[in-house]
């Protein structure tokens, strides 16, 4: 297990704060009895979300607080990211308002973080996830693939604030970036 300390952030009230969007892993289609919300991760998506996490913590990228939609594969998807930074799966916050959201869903989700959280990890979905990525900077993504991670930085105190916060584009990866 990682040593939690080395990923959280280091200083209260920080003015550099940091968003990571992640789309969830690749889910499976295997029963097609199974409702949207309750399908699971396929063995693609088991494989892929730990070594997404892993390759955050390789390059000593902080997390603070993971952001959930509660569908099953955005749950498991989080679930592999706090297990890699060491992040107890019970602090992971879940938002209903996350399953199939519209962009203007994650502005309000944000505005309304705990300020003394700096670098957030938002699970969610397809469309909307990419469409709400594609408002955020001059960088622009046609769309997000599975277990892919969009990564803004902020000078920003307060969350709130968050809006009309000039919004600087950090980094985009996926899975198949490397293979």
């Amino acid at each position: 297990m990682k040593d939690p300390k080395q990923f959280h952030a280091t200083s209260r009230g920080s003015k550099v704060k940091t968003l990571l969007l992640i789309r969830h892993a690749k889910s499976s289609w295997d029963d097609e009895s199974v409702n949207d919300f309750e399908r699971t991760l396929n063995d693609r998506g088991k494989k892929d979300a730990p070594a997404m996490a892993k390759r955050l913590v390789d390059k000593k990228i902080p997390i603070d607080t993971l952001i959930s939609s509660p569908a099953k594969r955005a749950k498991k998807t989080a679930t592999f990211f706090a297990e890699e930074y060491g992040i107890d799966k019970n602090n992971i916050i879940y938002k209903t308002e996350l399953y199939a959201a519209p962009q203007t869903v994650f502005y309000d989700v944000i505005k309304k973080l705990d300020n003394s959280f700096n670098h957030i990890a938002i699970f969610s979905h397809n469309p909307g996830i990419s469409e709400f990525a594609n408002t955020l900077t001059e960088v622009t993504i046609d769309d997000m693939p599975t277990c892919s991670i969009f990564a803004i930085k902020l000078n920003i105190k307060d969350w709130n604030d968050f809006n009309d916060a000039e919004k600087e584009f950090w980094f985009f990866d996926y899975p198949k970036l490397i293979e």
